[in-house]
């Protein structure tokens, strides 16, 4: 596993004079407030980042987030120390990482964590990378991810990369004795950049998400997060998997530093078609007030008349109910109208012919020799747009296509398939133009079901305002759709299986209809700050 090249930083403790602030587990926004009130510069600040990675990604618990740093983020750094936050550059000085699929036209390489893409670059900067420089953000670098943003491989862990090794939840951070397994997940592809934010190893990352990339690692490590509706931010020069669902978000420690992000990284783009019908405020920070939930209708997918079509809270175990029951009580004392009413079934089971068989070839896998059913839209649009990317953005590779990857895995498979590569292989075995009919098919159910007959349906039959959902069980529904979400920190559980495990975070989704993020920022500000939950890992205070 390649590790990041070392920097000469001073000690954690040392790193800044920024006076009672606590920077490992300070908000952007109060970071953003001491780089303009002169309590810290941006070299001072990324010192202290690179610091810590030093002693918690690298030392002390190895959490593994970050896979590579940006090795000119000091001298960059150096650049904005007399540079205060404005309005033109509202992020001045504060040092940001991102996730390894999304592009940087600098000298680190961009590989979505694949022995592959080792030494990959990119022709330019990601869009949203553009955006954070121009708001005057220090790349600090690259997060660890699932490979390939998880769809190489059916049960890959959740932030397992063949070139980045594994990353490890900070609440939680135990592996399996036999496997090297987490015990508790880090969450979903987006693993290493929620992890860094968690731990304090920078002020905030983007992520990605297709599916639960960017919801399930922020509920995993106590953190805000917003999938956007596809097409709010772009996606041109992110590594994709499937452009029907495919996003780029932020992941902050609090609601307000997500909205300030979504401020800078919103903005029409020619390269991603998708965004020329986005629709957005003015100012995603505008209106977030700790009474915004009073009076709204608030869905439950949860109907005790109604048991059997119960698959978001039917099943949850005490725990899970405990803290979602909590919620709702804090919801209600804030004013909402909770409304409890099953989700159709149409909706959550999506339609027919949206699903394939693919054989499971995983060598650590207990159901290795059996079929998995795969959704047909991310392998079909895989081949046919990571072909692109390779095509239009990858330099300094000999791998051009998917075929190209899963010939180089299978040569080197020693190192390079730990997990083996059984979605690529059915990938590759598409033609890779969408002229088929089952792809055309299977896309139209994912709308009809997930977006018609599922949230456009409850949410009108009901009149909500968004939908909640425990952790990150309403991400396939929300994105098949393409409609936002936003991830809140909502309490603490603990136990894996069978396995005792330190208490670790759950958060609640509020979904919505398209382009409503800032609506669900407003509710989710109110319940943000009405509970208060969110608090930082133990044990990485240096």
């Amino acid at each position: 596993m390649k590790k990041p090249a070392r920097h000469n930083a001073r000690p954690a403790a040392a790193a800044v004079g920024a006076g009672a602030l606590q920077l490992e587990n300070a908000s952007m926004s109060d970071i953003v407030d001491a780089l303009a009130d002169g309590r810290v510069t941006a070299t001072a600040l990324t010192e202290f980042y690179l610091a810590r990675i030093e002693a918690c990604d690298r030392g002390g618990p190895m959490l593994n987030s970050v896979r590579e740093l940006n090795p000119d983020a000091i001298t960059i750094a150096g650049k904005l120390d007399d540079i205060k936050p404005s309005v033109k550059r509202p992020l001045a000085g504060v040092p940001i990482l991102v996730k390894d699929n999304i592009a940087t036209a600098d000298k680190q390489p961009t590989t979505a964590g694949s022995l592959a893409l080792e030494g990959a670059r990119a022709r330019n900067d990601a869009t949203v990378v553009k955006l954070l420089r121009n708001a005057g953000a220090v790349i600090l670098g690259k997060a660890n991810l699932t490979e390939f943003a998880n769809i190489l491989a059916l049960e890959m862990p959740s932030g397992y990369s063949s070139l980045g090794g594994q990353v490890k939840n900070p609440y939680a951070p135990a592996l399996t004795d036999d496997q090297g397994i987490p015990l508790v997940s880090p969450g979903g592809s987006s693993s290493g950049s929620a992890v860094a934010v968690a731990a304090g190893l920078c002020a905030a990352s983007i992520g990605t998400e297709t599916s639960g990339s960017l919801l399930f690692p922020a509920s995993q490590n106590g953190l805000v997060t917003v999938k956007p509706t596809v097409g709010l931010i772009s996606r041109a020069g992110i590594v994709p998997i499937s452009h029907s669902q495919d996003t780029a978000g932020p992941m902050t420690r609090t609601v307000r530093d997500a909205a300030v992000l979504l401020n800078v990284l919103v903005a029409k783009d020619p390269l991603d078609p998708a965004t020329e019908r986005q629709r957005r405020p003015a100012d995603y920070t505008a209106g977030l007030a700790t009474d915004a939930m009073k009076g709204a209708r608030i869905g439950v997918p949860s109907d005790p008349a109604d048991p059997l079509n119960d698959c978001y809270y039917g099943r949850l175990v005490p725990k899970w109910t405990k803290v979602m029951s909590e919620t709702i009580k804090v919801l209600e004392d804030l004013g909402a109208v909770i409304v409890r009413a099953s989700m159709p079934t149409a909706g959550w089971v999506a339609g027919p012919g949206t699903t394939m068989a693919v054989l499971n070839r995983n060598p650590l896998s207990p159901n290795k020799g059996n079929p998995v059913m795969q959704w047909i839209v991310f392998l079909y649009e895989l081949k046919h747009d990571l072909n692109l990317y390779l095509k239009d953005w990858a330099t300094n590779t000999d791998n051009k296509t998917i075929a190209d990857i899963v010939a180089f895995n299978e040569a080197n498979a020693g190192k390079a398939l730990r997990f083996g590569q059984d979605l690529f292989l059915a990938a590759n075995n598409t033609r890779g133009d969408l002229s088929e009919r089952e792809y055309k098919s299977a896309r139209a159910m994912d709308l009809l079901a997930a977006r018609t007959r599922g949230m456009d349906a409850y949410m009108n039959r009901h009149k909500l305002d968004a939908v909640l959902f425990p952790g990150s069980m309403g991400a396939t529904i929300a994105a098949k759709a393409g409609y936002p979400s936003v991830m809140v920190p909502a309490g603490f559980v603990s136990g894996a299986g069978d396995k005792d495990t330190p208490d670790y975070p759950l958060g609640v989704t509020l979904a919505g209809r398209a382009w409503s993020e800032h609506k669900l920022l407003r509710l989710g500000y109110a319940f943000e700050q009405a509970s208060r939950i969110r608090k930082p890992p133990p044990g990485l205070s240096l």
